[in-house]
């Protein structure tokens, strides 16, 4: 931080003394308009001026940011984030390419210590636990022993690099979700380091790391290959960001949750189009709004498709600090810091935004979204007709009246259970089946209960997630649902699997301390763990009868949850509708067991006499909610939770761990392996070269995510990965998921496009199936790329709209190289995938605007060629495509590079960000 080229260095008399800072105030007192600068940006122009060295980050970089513009622009911007944050199944991964990149130093004779984080690096262990037992006062304690069972040996690795690596912290699993964790705990607001203060930045290999801007905190989820890049030193280059003003205005109508209130912004901003831009959100009705509130909005960032979600630092940012117990020091620092240098929040009139969107609070309804995508909002009062539209329209099926559905009769007698399905159905359990003008009902006997299943009813109930669970608001308002349904007689149907997975054990003290864990108990909402579940995939399998009935019965059934992702098969591959929405309509629901009904007119269920119970008989007032967060709220549970943040249960503190500096790698794991990307690494870089005769590996509609590409879940036995992992001696039983073995290259190569719902045009089975060109043979994405592989052919990819949305995995972008595939070729991508599909050296290509596979005829059998590339490549250049048909005609178009920035170029002919870096080391 030697360097002071615009002379702005002065001295900040704090608690914790006297600090030297980067002064905004003096850069507009040289004439630069900083106060009409966004918030977001004055924060991105302190970090390019502090970071300024002449040679990664230069003067150019610098003016770019004090110049900027409401208006896009195309020049690239340098950012250095303070520390990164990682959750365990990107954060795995990651640590296994830094310990390779050690590996390999070590190889070249080179010291490993050299290979070390330069920024703190906190990883959170919060998303491999999954719900295998719930509705119990066992099911937290199994849950953690079943994932220390699966997870041992991805376990010991990290505890090994806690050891290894400086500047590198573990969070142990049973703790909470990263980002909760890192709102209240590890988030500081402005940073004290070597002598200076500056804003807390920084980059996370999660998606929904903007959650953190809701403290006043810029930060994004970016793939683990930046944030190895970040690690190690290497600023992230992006595109000069639009901002887009979000102006609130008015205050929530009661009986509305910050739940209903994102879904509405999400509606709102996909609607609009911001991807790839910031959002700050500014107007009076932002003083009403907390912390968590703000939180809840800005966690959701991913799903707006915007890269941050900004509220500015004020004075509901000292007081969530002040009760989640920073330091006296701490909340001093970041007032007078904010208050010097230009980033506290005030005169927002004077702030050119690229766009304003304006909501008016007051006009918030109660919403939910789905069924598979977080923008389709939809009202809870029209929520049963536009039920029964879906089930038509999607699945063909006329809707019939709950009390006119006939059932013809059969018995189970066991059978095929679906993925994730570890017990049989008991022989005494009967189903009956009765079908209606398509609409399908199954009648379920069991021990001691019978019921009917339908299309629409809810077999999944979650309250899950880091969007709503670290709002105290809205979990202690669903512990008093649970608590007025327990005094009104009422139970959650017996079909419903139920789970709360609260994002820190701070939720669970509070809700013990109001008194309300007991009643979400006795709904059976038992805690089942303390990490992401459902909204990852981790609900676990479904009770063996309830799975046989929707699987041998094609029924569409819903799932309920407080998340924010409900991409197809993603909650749970049987589930094919997901709807988001407050804790407090997840346990409404429940108890209603079904998604078609008027939850405002039909009663959600009946007393044991007779007597109808209706949502608003349980529905608590903002100032029964408030009354009990002014009681059971502390900065001691703050400092009791987090005083032992580091410390795990007793399987954590007495698992041991390799000492050695570079990994000992066991070639018989099938959970760790050595990265194959850096492995006898040329001292240079190769020469471009053209894409010459590809064959199309598939072919895609809109909206393909990182999900469809690399799915987290379970896996199949007859799939490529089971198949792998059985010819090493793993069980089914012990396959766990794909996000548990994203260490092993092996198994993540043979899970890329195998989601059970991806959809490709080349293929005539649904899921992770195409059609190998030359033979006509349809087979698995796998076969087919290594049977090209031994043709010495190269691949590509059609895509469409949004390609690569949703989570930022960076082993999308990683399986979609090591299959072969040398371009994708979209309309559009979502920022995140775009970026790591540069850093692992495939090329994004763009058709020109207007143009797609369809408009120029392109059915996925032609043979592509990309010319351009050889001659050398510039940011945004044009390349000429030519695909040829098998009759010999041609079509010709061009594509546009989405190679957005100069070293956006370097990292792709290096075939990679962290080749790129690990030449530079070795050049060292």
């Amino acid at each position: 931080m030697s360097k002071d080229p615009y002379k702005i260095v002065k001295e900040l008399d704090t608690k914790k003394g006297k600090l030297k800072y980067y002064s905004l105030e003096e850069l507009q007192k040289q004439g630069h308009d900083i106060d009409k600068l966004p918030f977001s940006i004055r924060i991105l122009l302190e970090n390019a001026v502090r970071n300024f060295d002449d040679f990664a980050i230069t003067k150019e970089n610098v003016e770019t940011l004090l110049n900027w513009k409401p208006e896009p622009s195309d020049k690239d911007i340098p950012y250095k984030p303070a520390r990164v944050l990682m959750q365990d199944f990107t954060g795995v991964p990651a640590v296994v390419d830094i310990a390779s990149l050690r590996a390999e130093a070590v190889r070249k004779g080179k010291d490993p210590k050299k290979i070390n984080p330069l920024i703190p690096v906190d990883l959170v262990i919060d998303h491999s636990v999954q719900v295998d037992y719930f509705g119990t006062n066992y099911s937290y304690a199994k849950n953690v022993d079943k994932e220390y069972e699966r997870n041992g040996e991805r376990y010991q690795f990290l505890k090994w690099a806690q050891k290894a690596f400086d500047n590198f912290s573990v969070v142990p699993p049973g703790m909470g979700i990263c980002h909760q964790v890192n709102l209240e705990y590890l988030a500081k607001g402005a940073i004290e380091r070597d002598g200076y203060v500056f804003p807390d930045t920084l980059v996370g290999t999660d998606s929904h790391t903007p959650m953190v801007n809701g403290i006043g905190v810029v930060g994004w989820g970016v793939g683990g290959i930046e944030a190895e890049a970040a690690i190690l030193g290497q600023p992230i280059y992006f595109i000069m960001p639009e901002v887009i003003g979000l102006k609130l205005t008015g205050e929530m109508p009661l009986g509305t949750t910050a739940t209903d209130l994102v879904l509405t912004i999400t509606h709102l901003l996909r609607s609009h189009g911001v991807v790839g831009k910031f959002v700050e959100v500014f107007g009076p009705g932002l003083d009403k709004l907390t912390i968590p509130d703000r939180a809840t909005i800005s966690n959701m960032s991913p799903e707006f498709g915007c890269t941050v979600t900004y509220f500015p630092i004020d004075d509901q940012t000292l007081s969530y600090m002040d009760k989640t117990n920073r330091s006296q020091e701490q909340i001093d620092l970041v007032e007078k810091y904010a208050k010097s240098n230009m980033l506290w929040r005030e005169n927002e009139d004077k702030i050119n935004y690229s766009t304003v969107l304006e909501l008016d609070l007051s006009t918030v309804e109660p919403t939910v979204s789905g069924p598979k995508r977080p923008q389709d909002k939809i009202l809870v009062r029209e929520f049963e007709d536009k039920f029964k539209d879906l089930l038509k329209e999607e699945h063909g099926r006329q809707y019939i009246d709950v009390f006119e559905r006939p059932v013809s009769r059969w018995y189970s007698e066991g059978g095929s259970q679906p993925v994730q399905q570890p017990k049989k159905v008991d022989d005494d359990v009967a189903i009956e089946e009765g079908e209606s003008n398509g609409l399908k009902t199954v009648k379920i006997r069991t021990h001691n209960d019978e019921f009917s299943l339908s299309d629409g009813s809810i077999v999944i109930a979650a309250i899950t997630s880091c969007t709503n669970t670290s709002n105290p608001s809205v979990m202690l308002g669903a512990g008093l649902v649970a608590q007025k349904a327990i005094e009104r007689g009422v139970d959650v149907k017996p079909w419903v699997k139920t789970s709360l997975a609260p994002g820190s054990k701070v939720v669970t003290d509070y809700l013990e301390a109001a008194g309300l864990l007991d009643d979400l108990e006795a709904l059976k909402f038992h805690v089942v763990g303390y990490g992401c579940t459902s909204c990852i995939g981790n609900s676990g399998p479904l009770p063996p009868h309830i799975a046989k009935a929707v699987k041998e019965n094609d029924l569409v059934v819903s799932s309920v949850l407080s998340g924010n992702r409900n991409f197809e098969a993603r909650v749970h591959p049987d589930v094919k509708m997901n709807f988001l929405m407050s804790p407090m309509l997840v346990v409404a629901y429940a108890i209603a067991g079904r998604v078609d009904i008027d939850l405002n007119n039909d009663p959600l269920s009946y007393d044991v006499n007779g007597e109808p119970v209706y949502l608003k008989d349980l529905w608590p007032t903002q100032d029964e909610i408030f009354e009990v967060m002014r009681k059971v709220l502390s900065p001691d549970s703050y400092k009791k939770n987090y005083g032992e943040i580091f410390d795990g249960n007793e399987q954590w503190r007495s698992m041991t761990a390799p000492e050695t500096e570079d990994y000992e790698w066991d070639d018989k794991s099938t959970y760790i392996k050595e990265a194959p990307f850096f492995k006898g690494i040329s001292a240079d870089a190769e020469d471009f070269e053209d894409i010459n005769n590809a064959h199309v590996l598939l072919k895609l509609g809109d909206s393909i995510t990182t999900d469809h590409i690399s799915p987290a879940g379970a896996f199949a036995e007859d799939s490529p990965a089971g198949k792998y992992l059985k010819g090493r001696g793993v069980e089914k039983k012990d396959f766990n998921s794909y996000g548990s073995r994203r260490g092993n290259d092996e198994v993540m190569t043979r899970g890329t496009f195998a989601n059970v719902r991806i959809k490709n045009q080349l293929a005539e089975k649904e899921g992770g199936y195409t059609k190998h060109i030359p033979s006509g043979e349809e087979m698995t994405v796998f076969d087919a790329a290594e049977k090209y592989k031994e043709e010495n052919t190269q691949l590509v990819v059609l895509g469409r709209k949004e390609y690569g949305s949703g989570s930022s995995r960076d082993w999308a972008a990683k399986g979609t190289y090591l299959l072969g595939i040398k371009a994708v070729i979209a309309e559009s991508y979502e920022r995140i995938h775009r970026s790591n599909l540069v850093g692992m050296g495939v090329l994004p290509l763009q058709y020109a605007d207007g143009e797609t596979a369809e408009s120029l005829g392109l059915d996925g059998s032609e043979k592509f060629s990309i010319s351009g590339i050889s001659e050398g490549l510039s940011p945004s250049k044009k390349l000429s495509a030519v695909a040829k048909k098998s009759d010999g005609t041609e079509v010709k178009f061009e594509v546009l590079a989405r190679l957005d920035s100069q070293i956006e170029v370097e990292y792709y002919k290096n075939k990679g960000i962290l080749q790129y870096v690990l030449r530079d080391f070795l050049r060292k």
